[in-house]
């Protein structure tokens, strides 16, 4: 039985839900559209004459950890994401669920990786209700599949801290995977055999979730330093033989691509924040870890290091390229939200300027200003870009779920926001009429950069000018798309949606900015 949903309108003329899980929805109105009204929101006050005098809160099993937490059917279970796909906690999680004979739970990871798949049991289940964070591979199929009984709901890393903060999300019990803790309950991610970096993504959970379970494989005597997660807002601690897979931990994804045509996109990229006279002594970049990004950071070094520029800090993610970087005083600090191999672990833990961030600090939009407005220019990628310069990160042209937002969002607040994305994708064009799915809207994206040229959103006269007479391929994005169609033989086919959103996409605000639709096969 096909369920029905009254939908509205947004500011980009985009149909979403006027409810979305029990919960009425504001519509996206505009970048700056909307401002939130209340206060924040804030878990019960507990007394410290309920636990250990000697500190030591550490129980037997996490089933004994969620039994004293009082887990109940239609809970929120929250988790962290910084072991990425080598997380070994939150299948073992709802598997303790399970045995409780528990359901109807709402999962709220940070986000959620392709191990993740024995989640899908427990919605077949019934112990897990649906799951509001990013969802990918055998997840994002399943939800696009319209199998999931409620509605995904995807935000940046700074809409979940936004989300946890004014209420819209209320977090019943959060687990947290820990690298290294003491029995206290203080926990980092340098130390211990699965260290993953910083433990920020899950600093919101700490702070505002009712009951905290850190769960750990590396147990020290008190105090566990660094503390990115305090004690004092933990609950239980429990000790397991592994919390995550470091050889997962680490992916491939940081490796630099070998592609021609990448490095070529990459090298414009480095070019154009030279030329556009964005590096500069004392600026601020961020890129990511994919490899396209990487290779650009490499040549944007050796561009400094031939200007004899050095940057105020580096936005991080983290790679061991910005780490080189760092040590050879190319930049002053490395602000870091979360690190992608052991250099940068290494990094993390002993360099007081490689410093770890939370969502918070970089990307929170319901806050009194966040680190992502102060970076000059950030490179990011994308799936889809159409001819206003609005943006894909969440779909394919297939329509198909394939990865969260992350902080791709709040990145689009740079000084200068660059999408670095090759023309043709699988003999798909990149450049279309109108994306699948908007994550971004055109007005916040300046820069489209392919290896076919280079496309400047007209809205920036500043930059158009900056870069004449330098050499570069600026070229009218609707003349790179024509050129791609006709290269591909036409435009790509949309895809064949049903009539029921599946998923909605969240502005950094809280707004709904689109919906992700049922894929018929």
């Amino acid at each position: 039985m096909t369920r029905r949903v009254e939908m509205k309108k947004n500011a980009l003329k985009r149909l979403v839900p006027a409810v979305v899980n029990g919960q009425k929805q504001v519509p996206y109105k505009g970048v700056d559209g909307y401002l939130a009204k209340g206060r924040k929101a804030a878990p019960p006050i507990a007394s410290a004459a309920n636990y250990p005098g000697n500190g030591d809160k550490r129980v037997g099993s996490l089933a004994e950890a969620l039994e004293a937490c009082g887990l109940r059917d239609g809970m929120t279970l929250s988790t962290h994401h910084h072991f990425r796909d080598g997380d070994l906690v939150a299948n073992e999680l709802f598997d303790a669920c399970a045995r409780m004979k528990k359901r109807d739970l709402m999962w709220f990871p940070s986000a959620s990786f392709p191990c993740h798949r024995p989640i899908i049991g427990h919605m077949e289940s019934g112990v897990v209700h649906h799951i509001e964070g990013s969802m990918n591979g055998p997840l994002g199929d399943y939800c696009t599949d319209g199998k999931m009984r409620g509605m995904g709901v995807l935000r940046s890393h700074g809409g979940r801290w936004q989300a946890i903060q004014d209420g819209e999300v209320h977090i019943d019990i959060a687990v947290i995977a820990a690298p290294c803790a003491d029995a206290f309950g203080n926990a980092n991610g340098v130390i211990g055999p699965a260290a993953c970096g910083s433990l920020n993504f899950a600093l919101a959970d700490s702070l505002y979730a009712d009951k905290v379970i850190v769960v750990t494989d590396h147990l020290v005597p008190f105090p566990a330093v660094p503390w990115q997660i305090q004690g004092n807002n933990v609950d239980y601690v429990v000790e397991v033989e592994k919390v995550g897979d470091p050889s997962k931990i680490v992916s491939g994804t940081t490796q630099i691509t070998k592609s021609p045509d990448r490095l070529l996109l990459a090298e414009m990229t480095a070019r154009f924040v030279r030329d556009a006279g964005i590096m500069r002594d004392g600026f601020s970049f961020q890129a990511g870890a994919g490899g396209t990004a990487l290779a650009f950071a490499i040549y944007l070094r050796e561009m400094m290091k031939k200007a004899g520029v050095k940057a105020r800090f580096i936005r991080g993610g983290s790679t061991k390229y910005l780490v080189e970087m760092l040590n050879e005083g190319l930049c002053d600090y490395i602000l870091d939200g979360q690190t992608f191999d052991l250099d940068s672990v290494a990094s993390m833990r002993d360099n007081p300027r490689h410093v770890a961030t939370s969502p918070f600090t970089s990307y929170n939009y319901n806050g009194k200003g966040f680190f992502g407005t102060l970076v000059d220019t950030v490179v990011l990628g994308a799936t889809e870009v159409d001819v206003n310069f609005n943006a894909n990160v969440v779909t394919h042209s297939d329509g198909r779920l394939l990865h969260g937002i992350g902080g791709w969002q709040s990145c689009l607040f740079s000084g200068c926001t660059i999408l670095a994305v090759p023309a043709v994708r699988d003999r798909i064009p990149v450049i279309v009429d109108e994306v699948t799915t908007i994550t971004g809207p055109g007005e916040l994206i300046d820069v489209v950069i392919t290896e076919r040229g280079i496309a400047i959103n007209p809205r920036r006269h500043d930059l158009l000018e900056a870069v004449k007479g330098k050499g570069l391929p600026i070229r009218n994005i609707r003349d790179i798309q024509k050129e791609v169609y006709e290269m591909c033989g036409g435009k790509p086919q949309p895809p064949k949606r049903g009539k029921v959103p599946v998923a909605v996409v969240k502005w950094v605000d809280g707004t709904v900015i689109d919906s992700v639709w049922k894929i018929e096969r």
